[in-house]
């Protein structure tokens, strides 16, 4: 049984009085990051009564702050962890085959062969990238979804990346991997999903406190206070999961990227991947990406110290990041040709000493003092496995009544298979906005009441008026962040942001008459 996708303002006061009103709940989520969110689709589509709290907005955490790769595991292959690998090349395949195929695409990863690489690592690259179609081919993703890697000559390299050093190129080795769209999308997609399926979706709440059966929940828009029940309650709120439960100990990790116009890469087809010097198995990737950028990036740095809201990439990551793509251009980038940069912090579990690079990226479950379940670790990949585990847990250990986890075979809301039926639309719909929205995008054009609904929401910025409209009326923006930062991508470039102001600033006011 479905029902509407839309999150908005009105559906969340009605909500939110339900909950205040004493309404039963199996499982309350705390956090509406990709970890939360996918929870809350799990439990909902297992006939559970859920809802999920974020004390922000969806995806305003780590979820939004990813490399937007849908990564296949390799790294962890590499590193003789083969059973995150292959689960991540098994979540890989059922994200780009059935849950999200309107999201995720394969993205070729191009490794230039340049001079300074010598024959061991080259040897190391190709056996990674051959180990890699066997994990793909151990997943079952045809080679239709995820082409084979292969290698390629100069000038094939060139054409995919226009900007690589051309001195000394003895082509390159080509593998492909998965890429989202956006990140911040999928949690979006994966939220609304859940709220088809019955969960309550409730942003700008925050849980003051939590146990085992009992939160506290405060409406941060109007300061109001409520006590909800629930036979479960779980945190998954990632790097901010010690301050629901102080016995949790986990070692933040930042990562940081570099925004640039594609222009500046020569608008390439493939992601530019470079070997970190002196490095195993590490790479810095030039990511061609929507709205016409490139994303480059990442680094992994220990984040000690209290978790802010919103982390900023420091002066030495920005260098360092710079420093190395440099290797392999033909022409040097410098810091006037960075037009926006963001960094997001990993929640690793802290298991001593060494490297945040080397730490596991396993996930673990575990019960608080006080009975709240919490999920720590884990990465954005394997959200739809962890979600599945988290809520075997609560089932478990609460006595739930539920049905199997049916998330493997269940397309999202966007996804051609969703039930969303999308209306016909007689206007020709821009790429851009297929590409974010999928079997939903004539939906966004036909319900859309804002006049000139195609027009672009500022010259240049491939990002419809309609779009914004859509963020307020069924993806529950509530500010003009909300619609900037998350439910797009204009806000990473502070001079897009403003210009695109006016029009978030209207879609608002519009859908508060």
């Amino acid at each position: 049984m479905t029902g509407s996708t839309a999150l908005n303002a009105a559906r969340r006061t009605q909500e939110l009085t339900a909950l205040g009103d004493g309404a039963p709940l199996d499982l309350l989520v705390i956090g509406g990051g990709i970890t939360g969110a996918g929870i809350a689709l799990d439990a909902a589509t297992r006939g559970l009564s859920v809802a999920l709290v974020e004390k922000h907005d969806l995806a305003f955490g780590t979820s939004r702050w990813s490399s937007k790769l849908v990564h296949g595991g390799l790294r962890y292959l590499a590193s003789g962890n083969v059973g995150i690998a292959r689960r991540s090349a098994v979540e890989r395949g059922i994200l780009m085959t059935r849950t999200a195929p309107h999201l995720v695409h394969a993205m070729p990863q191009l490794v230039p062969l340049l001079p300074e690489m010598n024959r061991a690592s080259r040897a190391l690259v190709r056996f990674g990238f051959a180990a890699g179609d066997g994990l793909r081919k151990l997943a079952g993703t045809p080679a239709s979804v995820l082409p084979r890697s292969r290698r390629i000559g100069a000038s094939e390299a060139v054409r995919l990346a226009p900007t690589v050093r051309r001195d000394g190129l003895d082509g390159a080795l080509l593998a492909y991997d998965g890429q989202l769209v956006d990140d911040a999308r999928l949690v979006t997609a994966v939220a609304r999903t859940a709220a088809q399926h019955g969960a309550r979706i409730l942003t700008r709440v925050e849980a003051v406190t939590a146990s085992r059966t009992s939160v506290t929940l405060r409406d941060t828009m109007s300061g109001e206070s409520i006590e909800v029940r629930a036979r479960a309650v779980v945190n998954a709120t990632g790097v901010w999961a010690g301050q629901v439960d102080p016995s949790l100990r986990l070692r933040p990790s930042r990562g940081t990227h570099l925004v640039f116009d594609a222009a500046a890469f020569g608008n390439p087809i493939a992601a530019l991947t470079i070997p970190i010097p002196g490095e195993l198995n590490r790479f810095v990737f030039a990511m061609p990406e929507q709205l016409g950028r490139v994303y480059l990036g990442l680094t992994d740095e220990d984040a000690p110290g209290p978790v802010p809201d919103v982390p900023e990439p420091t002066p030495d990551e920005v260098a360092f990041l710079l420093d190395t793509v440099n290797t392999a251009l033909a022409t040097a980038l410098g810091p006037s040709d960075v037009l926006g940069a963001y960094a997001g912090l990993r929640p690793l579990i802290d298991t001593g000493g060494g490297r945040t690079a080397d730490v596991s990226r396993e996930h673990a479950v575990t019960e608080s003092p006080t009975g709240v379940l919490s999920v720590i670790g884990g990465k954005l990949t394997e959200y739809r496995y962890m979600a599945e585990d988290v809520v075997d847990h609560a089932v478990t250990l609460r006595g739930l009544s539920a049905q199997p986890c049916r998330t493997r075979n269940l397309p999202l809301v966007g996804a051609p298979a969703n039930p969303v039926a999308a209306q016909p639309s007689s206007t020709d719909l821009p790429g851009s906005l297929v590409e974010r929205y999928g079997a939903e995008a004539p939906n966004v054009i036909a319900q859309a009441s804002c006049p000139r609904p195609v027009d672009p929401v500022a010259d240049g910025i491939d990002v419809t008026r309609a779009e914004f409209e859509y963020a307020v009326t069924h993806e529950g923006a509530l500010t003009v962040d909300d619609i900037l930062d998350r439910r797009t991508r204009i806000g990473l470039i502070a001079a897009d942001r403003e210009r695109a102001l006016p029009a978030a600033e209207e879609m608002l006011v519009k859908s508060a008459r």
